[in-house]
């Protein structure tokens, strides 16, 4: 509960009655100090008359005082710099790695604070402050909406960091193997993941005009064609693959990685595979070309991928199904526009120090309609307004960030919640 102690610290949720020191001065605090995410003192620049003294220095806060020495503090010099320890209960003297004897305040978790806390905690239904979402200023709801879009873009933006710097900081490759694990579309995200990263990128670019060279080498990477199948088709890719892997020395992956149950036929990653292939044919120059897109219709007109003749018929080999063209539909557009040109923007204007691209991030977010599953649904059923993807956003980045880690201390909803 040292969390909840940080929590009345910060907001000087405080007794009502006068404050003391273990030694009986008294304790006014005129400002608490900014939180201290990392190591050292839990607050800094703290301001505080103590006594007849102001002073302003760091302040350290635990469960019990004992736990100064347990830590360590009283052994490390960047805490001798605190001018008070604020505690729930005070068990032991606290001296600092200089002997100095800081001066100690109780600190009493507040009960009112606490009931309601643990309330939001333990409670059945999601979100937990549900009941006074619908209460809440406008002014206070686009605040924090407005900071979980950016702090959700950012975090993605630094997954595309990585990724570029994992594939020796070509662009292309990162665009590749960003845009492969979205083409996951969850179930199967990881697994395409790794399939990105095993396909040989410079030996693509000498096969980019030939769709069924790319389909070979995107399957076979796969490891889709290691089996014994009565397909003309597929025993054409199969040879042309052998070929290939034989040119490149090519290591595929495993068949058994991928999967089927619970996915709709379209989602097979047989489909999404071929209209990687016909996306990756038919715009030798997807990254400059996605990078130069001003809205989202051209971005859209960009992604149309569709699949080879044989997948008109087929979701997996030597299977026929019933004629239906596979292309992405517009739905699926936005899925990708939101989760790797977004991100992919944003990051690539951070690394050019291009605010125009960054921007651009977020208008494509505000021009998209929100996505619509059960996260979204649940919010919406609370009261919130969900206008566009920017939104959706944000309310996932809450649910999975926050609520589903009991944050509820560090959420601005939660903090309406427990104020009341």
């Amino acid at each position: 509960m040292e969390e909840l102690l940080h929590y009345a610290w910060k907001h000087k949720i405080f007794p009502l009655h006068e404050l003391r020191t273990r030694e009986g001065e008294t304790v006014e605090v005129i400002d608490p100090g900014l939180k201290n995410p990392d190591a050292g003192p839990d607050f800094f620049n703290a301001k505080l008359r103590i006594g007849t003294t102001l002073w302003v220095g760091n302040v350290e806060i635990h469960d019990r005082s004992s736990d100064w020495v347990r830590h360590g503090h009283d052994t490390d010099p960047a805490y001798a710099s605190v001018v008070l320890h604020v505690a729930a209960e005070l068990d032991a003297d606290v001296i600092d790695c200089h002997g100095r004897h800081v001066p100690q305040l109780l600190l009493p978790y507040p009960v009112s604070l606490a009931e309601r806390y643990d309330g939001l905690q333990h409670a059945d239904r999601y979100p937990p402050c549900h009941s006074i979402i619908s209460t809440l200023p406008a002014l206070t709801v686009h605040s924090w909406m407005t900071a979980l879009q950016y702090e959700r873009l950012e975090a993605k933006a630094q997954r595309v960091a990585d990724c570029v710097e994992s594939c020796d900081h070509r662009w292309d490759d990162a665009l590749f193997v960003t845009l492969a694990r979205n083409f996951g579309f969850g179930l199967n995200s990881d697994v395409f993941e790794r399939w990105g990263r095993s396909v040989p990128l410079r030996a693509l670019d000498k096969h980019r005009d030939d769709l069924f060279q790319l389909e070979a080498l995107f399957f076979g990477q796969a490891g889709l064609l290691e089996e014994e199948l009565c397909d003309p088709y597929y025993e054409r890719l199969q040879h042309e693959y052998l070929y290939l892997a034989h040119k490149f020395e090519l290591r595929r992956m495993e068949s058994a990685s991928w999967r089927f149950l619970r996915t709709r036929p379209v989602n097979f990653p047989h489909v999404r595979i071929a209209q990687m292939a016909w996306l990756f044919f038919r715009e030798p120059s997807l990254l400059s070309r996605l990078l130069e897109a001003e809205d989202t219709d051209a971005v859209r007109d960009i992604l149309t991928a569709r699949t080879s003749e044989y997948w008109d018929t087929h979701y997996t080999f030597a299977s026929v199904s019933p004629r239906r063209v596979k292309k992405l539909t517009h739905a699926t557009q936005d899925l990708l526009i939101i989760n790797t040109l977004c991100p992919f923007l944003f990051a690539y204007g951070s690394y050019k120090d291009d605010a125009v691209l960054r921007q651009r991030a977020f208008d494509f977010l505000e021009q998209l309609k929100p996505e619509d599953n059960a996260i979204i649904r649940n919010w919406r059923s609370c009261g919130l307004s969900v206008e566009n993807a920017a939104d959706s956003q944000a309310l996932i980045q809450l649910k999975r960030e926050y609520c589903d880690a009991k944050k509820c201390l560090r959420c601005r909803f939660g903090y309406e919640y427990l104020k009341k």
